[in-house]
């Protein structure tokens, strides 16, 4: 049977790229900075990094070990290591819901990257020049309308994935992040020092500032159980966790890397590049006086009307829609890693194969996705079209679902000194807080997480 324990990362340095590449994703981007200013700016942030630390980094931390004890996908490294704490095989069905949660939401965010890749084309060929809140809201309204369109690029997209997955660990997938993500943080940086220097118009205060203050101006007054709600929420999804990702990345980790320390390198660089992001999106927003609040379409229908009158627009526009590109790839990588590698695994397959039969599927089954933006809009059930569905099927279900069943199998089922030995080299206090938090604390979040899903 092939197994994919017989690749590695070649250095911690390539881990963490992929990793932060994975957890890094589209709705990361530009959802993080909108909550931290909604929820109390500085306020938020000290509250999202209690519990990123305390609850997202903690089930973090038992995914990735998991991968690496069990030595293969999710259901092998979940069988395995239940099977080595003498207790039921049938834990792999924890890893199984993993895959499926990765692959569903792999169909629905394929369609997305593809928006950004065709707005990337769009950037290049026009930087949105004569761009006004009708004509951005019309052209994203002929992109949702363009079935032909949005599958062309979603293809582009899942091939420049499935190339990266097809190539393998290391000549694939670190390659890839070790040249895009720091091309992503380079952008970043750049981006948001170029709105440093954007002179206010009309004497206006400085969009950059208006950024500053609406992200880290503490207001404490808004700090309650519903932003504290929203915080670990943020924490859980923006991390990746019970997306299979992390799970074979982690199997993928030498016994010689720390993973503890890994992990809090990733929490910290995750909520370094959303807060980051926010200096790149809202001084544009503010400078030009934009509504901040439109979700989603902000990336579409907000933002090239900023990039049109700023100066420097085009090139702005251009880095811009090439960073969130870099930032979807790499998210889609690592789902479609996940599932590749159970294939290989399971069926013994070579990759080639397995990476184009999951790549190929999923582009079968984002027609769907596409066909639900305008025909098929109307079919519904309960009153959500097929994107609803699968969307909370996946995101209020499966990933609290499944990551409660990670910080009780960690906590409950594996033996207590497998966990230590595979977070050497951490002292007995150590150890012992986070045996304490993936027992006690992060269950019980889950579970709030969980009901307050299925609520609402």
């Amino acid at each position: 049977m092939a197994t994919v324990a017989g690749a590695h990362w070649s250095s911690r340095f390539a881990f963490i790229m992929a990793s932060v590449g994975f957890a890094v994703g589209l709705g990361n981007i530009w959802r993080f900075p909108y909550v931290t200013g909604e929820n109390g700016g500085a306020a938020f942030v000290l509250v999202y990094l209690a519990c990123a630390f305390g609850i997202g980094a903690p089930i973090l931390i038992a995914e990735m070990l998991v991968g690496r004890r069990g030595q293969g996908s999710p259901p092998t490294a979940m069988a395995a290591v239940a099977k080595e704490s003498g207790q039921s095989r049938q834990w792999l069905l924890v890893g199984t819901m993993g895959l499926v949660a990765a692959y569903t939401i792999e169909i629905i965010y394929a369609v997305v990257v593809g928006w950004v890749l065709w707005y990337l084309f769009k950037a290049v060929s026009t930087g949105f020049a004569g761009f006004d809140g009708v004509v951005a809201n019309a052209e994203f309204a002929a992109v949702l309308d363009s079935n032909l369109g949005m599958l062309v690029w979603t293809l582009v997209g899942l091939s420049i994935t499935g190339l990266i997955v097809f190539a393998g660990v290391k000549n694939g997938i670190e390659r890839a992040v070790i040249v895009m993500m720091p091309l992503m943080f380079t952008l970043l940086l750049g981006l948001a020092i170029y709105n440093y220097f954007v002179p206010a118009i009309d004497s206006q205060t400085h969009g950059f500032s208006q950024a500053v203050t609406w992200l880290f101006t503490p207001d404490f007054s808004k700090i309650g159980f519903g932003t504290v709600l929203a915080a670990i929420s943020q924490a859980f999804f923006s991390l990746g966790i019970a997306m299979a990702g992390m799970m074979v990345y982690g199997a993928y980790l030498p016994q010689s890397v720390s993973i503890t320390r890994s992990v809090l390198i990733i929490v910290m660089v995750d909520t370094g590049v959303a807060l980051l992001a926010g200096l790149v999106i809202f001084p544009v927003v503010f400078h030009n006086g934009l509504d901040p609040a439109v979700g989603a379409g902000l990336i579409f229908q907000t933002l090239p009307v900023g990039f049109a009158q700023m100066p420097g627009g085009y090139w702005f526009s251009v880095l811009f829609f090439l960073m969130l590109s870099v930032a979807g790839i790499t998210s889609m990588v690592g789902l479609v890693e996940a599932v590749t590698a159970w294939i290989e695994e399971r069926f013994n397959l070579p990759r080639h194969q397995s990476t184009i039969l999951v790549v190929g599927s999923i582009a079968v089954f984002s027609i769907f996705s596409i066909l639900s933006y305008n025909i098929v809009s109307h079919w519904t059930v309960a009153g959500s079209n097929f994107n609803d569905l699968m969307d909370v099927f996946s995101n209020q279900i499966l990933l609290p679902l499944g990551g409660l069943l990670i910080a009780v199998f960690a906590g409950w089922v594996m033996k207590k000194q497998a966990t230590h030995d595979e977070l050497n080299p951490l002292s007995f206090a150590q150890h012992t807080l986070w045996y304490f938090l993936i027992r006690y604390i992060v269950p019980p979040a889950l579970l709030v997480i969980f009901i307050m899903g299925i609520i609402d």
